[in-house]
């Protein structure tokens, strides 16, 4: 089996595995704030604290997980991950007092914040640097729809009266992670696409990539820590608002049922799923820092429709209407940043340290989560008017944010369609090197695997 064509089995291994833990995570994200604060009755501020501990989890673990994928490889990382996600969600799944409860969520929170860098670098290491967005902007996708389909479902199962339907949910959860690990454990990726382990030695470039070394030298990386400011406040305001303060707003402020918090999930998954590769060609041909500045214009009007369901002393209806729409153009946002922001994660990266720049990115991901359940649960819940009038703000910050790192990136990292292609992860080393016969060769294969991507979208 060619290099390429290896790659190309991994790949799909690994977006399957994606699809499949996320169809778990669907059966729970929804209901977690209902589960803890209604279902265990442990209150409002249980229940938010519960959620932090998610994040909270994940800022002990992720500083070492660079480490252990740049020098162990993604594929045991994963794997380890998946398999503590599964007892954290099956401890969840039976937990009924406050100490178990944030135990178990700890638990969870950990395994799932390690996939995400972990599944980041292997699809760095198991696609060209050309079809790398296409590759981000698919695993998002099915992300999503494993998300959307799990929420769907789960919303169907779900009885406050019962317990152990709340068991049978997070039991479903728990095997779907032993699946991620299963799938994890058979994928064999081609000694070619293996970043040498070199690279995690001191480089002629200066500064070294261990944990020391590379924490430094991504500090000391001005466009890097301007990124990680912008995913702060990316996620700080929608995704850490998802299954707490927006879900408690909703609740509280427009009247929304439980059961349609799973309506509203799953038509955020549906603007995803049906707009994720049509916005795609259009994202690809602008600078990345504008697309994203125009997220933040688009979150901020999410933001009013938000207002305008709890504050607009309006119908039932208008108010589901509204809220519905509020997830739905959040979605559309999602799906302009998946292929814009991880890659340029990856491309701002030098070699060999990718899965540190990825961990960095995910732990300013994960502070985002603490910290979002922990204002924004309160607030949606108790203090209506502001939460909007704050999360409107952040919104247009966004904009602001992501405006100024644009003038920190060169031509091929905010603009890569512009110079010919979109080169992921920067490699450091010198152009001449490679023979013109083994550049031709290379550029024929990358094309190959490019057209294979595609044709899998």
């Amino acid at each position: 089996m060619s290099v390429t064509k290896a790659k190309g089995a991994a790949m799909r291994r690994i977006q399957a595995g994606n699809a499949l833990s996320a169809f778990g995570l669907g059966f729970t994200v929804p209901y977690l704030y209902v589960y803890v604060a209604q279902v265990r009755d442990l209150g409002a501020t249980t229940a938010g604290a519960v959620l932090a501990v998610f994040a909270l989890a994940a800022l002990a673990v992720l500083p070492f997980t660079g480490r252990a994928i740049d020098r162990r490889g993604p594929l045991p990382v994963l794997v380890g991950a998946a398999l503590v996600a599964a007892v954290g969600a099956m401890s969840l799944g039976v937990a009924a007092h406050v100490v178990t409860v944030v135990l178990a969520a700890a638990l969870l929170g950990a395994g799932t914040a390690v996939l995400q860098p972990a599944l980041a670098t292997l699809i760095v290491w198991c696609s060209a640097p050309e079809g790398r967005t296409r590759a981000f902007a698919l695993q998002f996708f099915l992300q999503n729809l494993g998300l959307g389909i799990g929420g769907l479902i789960g919303g169907q199962l779900v009885d406050e009266s019962r317990p152990g339907s709340f068991v049978l949910l997070f039991s479903i959860e728990a095997v779907m992670f032993l699946v991620l690990a299963g799938i994890a454990a058979t994928v064999r990726i081609p000694e070619a696409a293996l970043v040498s382990p070199v690279a995690a030695r001191p480089s002629a470039q200066g500064g070294s990539h261990g944990v020391g070394g590379g924490m430094r030298t991504l500090l000391r990386h001005r466009a890097m820590v301007q990124l990680c400011v912008l995913g702060f406040v990316l996620f700080f305001a929608c995704y850490g608002q998802f299954e707490s303060g927006l879900a408690a707003y909703g609740t509280e402020a427009a009247g929304i049922e439980p059961s349609t918090l799973g309506i509203a999930l799953a038509a955020n998954t549906a603007v995803i799923v049906v707009a994720q590769f049509l916005v795609l060609r259009f994202v690809e041909r602008r600078r990345r820092t504008r697309v994203i500045a125009a997220v933040g214009l688009l979150w901020a009007v999410a933001w009013l429709f938000a207002g305008y369901a709890g504050l607009g002393q309006v119908s039932q209806e208008m108010a589901v209407a509204a809220f519905v729409t509020t997830y739905g153009l959040f979605g559309l946002g999602e799906a302009m940043l998946s292929p814009t922001v991880a890659p340029l994660v990856a491309d701002l990266a030098p070699e060999g340290a990718v899965g540190q720049y990825n961990s960095a990115f995910a732990l300013v991901k994960q502070l985002a989560l603490a910290v979002g359940p922990a204002v924004g649960g309160p607030m949606g819940a108790a203090l209506h008017g502001p939460y909007i009038v704050t999360f409107v703000l952040f919104s247009l910050g966004i904009s602001v944010l992501a405006l100024r790192l644009g003038r920190e990136l060169t031509e091929r990292q905010d603009h890569p369609y512009a110079v010919g292609r979109s080169r992921v992860v920067v490699q450091h080393r010198p152009e001449s090197t490679e023979p013109p016969e083994a550049a031709r060769e290379s550029a024929q294969a990358q094309h190959t695997e490019r057209a294979a991507v595609e044709a899998a979208v």
